[in-house]
């Protein structure tokens, strides 16, 4: 599902450029469709036909003065493409902002948008089509009420901030709260790395314990290699492996992931297999498989998942 947000921004970012230049706003989107079977150890079995995320977007940029630049960005999901009953009066915001970006200054923003911390640290998550089985890092600022900042490049050093104002004048908080997330993002040659953490200072959040990330990635011509380990103290640890490599028009990609919960035995591991055919400049399909493990100390349970899915996106 992830993968083809990035997909949709860049054939937004490549359509209509006469409009763009006349200071018409972009209009991108996606249909996707997937069809899954999942298999619960001892417990049965079943199958569905399902929207994965399908959505609709605008953006729009243009020049403040020499060098500055102001932009916008809303999208839209939630349409249901599978079933139109099901999708009246669901349709939701996914990510509206706006901001200002400059070579000397970096980039602002305000708004709802994927955090900092996600960005830097959790791919692995974030990379699978369809991800129902995919582990997460345990980190609890959302992605709404967000101002977040990017620093121009040193040397290939970026540095990155995030906080989230829970004013107590809005209805949906109990009180004030200002959680907050930092980031840093390193890239040399086919090497990236970054390090990142959470504060999780929400009003209602589980505890207020840091969560912290580092990330490692390699890029060697079609082969892209992943390590992350994302660590909060007396709630658990998650960790994975990720390898993808491109031949031509298709793209085959296997990763691990393991999740442990603190003062527990409980663990989660989660095994994502994919294989991804783009058909055209305008639509993929692919087939992936998962193999999760539930194990609380004294029994496990396997959870398998296989899906088919296609993607149109503009």
């Amino acid at each position: 599902m992830k993968k083809t947000l990035i997909a949709s921004a860049i054939a937004a970012a490549t359509f209509s450029g006469a409009a763009m230049a006349e200071g018409m706003p972009t209009v991108y989107g996606n249909i996707q469709l997937a069809a899954q079977y999942t298999d619960v150890e001892d417990a049965g079995h079943g199958t569905a036909l399902e929207d994965n995320g399908s959505t609709l977007g605008v953006k729009h940029s243009h020049e403040i003065a020499p060098g500055i630049e102001g932009f916008l960005k809303i999208e839209f999901d939630g349409f249901e493409a599978d079933d139109k009953a099901h999708g009246r009066g669901r349709i939701r915001l996914d990510e509206a902002y706006i901001g200002v970006k400059g070579d000397s200054f970096g980039k602002i923003w305000v708004g709802s948008d994927d955090s900092t911390y996600e960005t830097a640290i959790d791919e692995i998550a974030n990379y699978f089509e369809y991800g129902a089985l995919n582990l997460g890092g345990e980190y609890e600022t959302g992605e709404g009420d967000l101002i977040q900042y990017s620093s121009p490049s040193f040397a290939g050093l970026k540095l990155h901030g995030a906080v989230q104002y829970n004013g107590d004048a809005d209805v949906q908080n109990t009180e004030k709260s200002y959680p907050y997330q930092l980031a840093a993002t390193y890239e040399i040659d086919a090497l990236e790395v970054a390090v990142a953490m959470d504060s999780n200072d929400s009003a209602d959040g589980v505890n207020n314990e840091n969560t912290y990330g580092l990330r490692g990635s390699y890029a060697m011509g079609d082969l892209r290699l992943t390590a992350q380990y994302q660590d909060r103290k007396d709630v658990g640890d998650v960790w994975g492996v990720f390898g993808g490599y491109t031949m031509g028009a298709n793209v085959f990609a296997l990763s691990y992931e393991m999740a442990s919960e603190d003062n527990t035995d409980n663990e989660v591991s989660t095994i994502s297999a994919q294989a991804l055919h783009n058909v055209s400049d305008n639509l993929y399909v692919y087939v992936e498989g998962y193999l999760t493990n539930l194990d609380d100390g004294t029994s496990d349970t396997d959870v398998t998942q296989a899906v088919i899915g296609a993607t149109y996106y503009f």
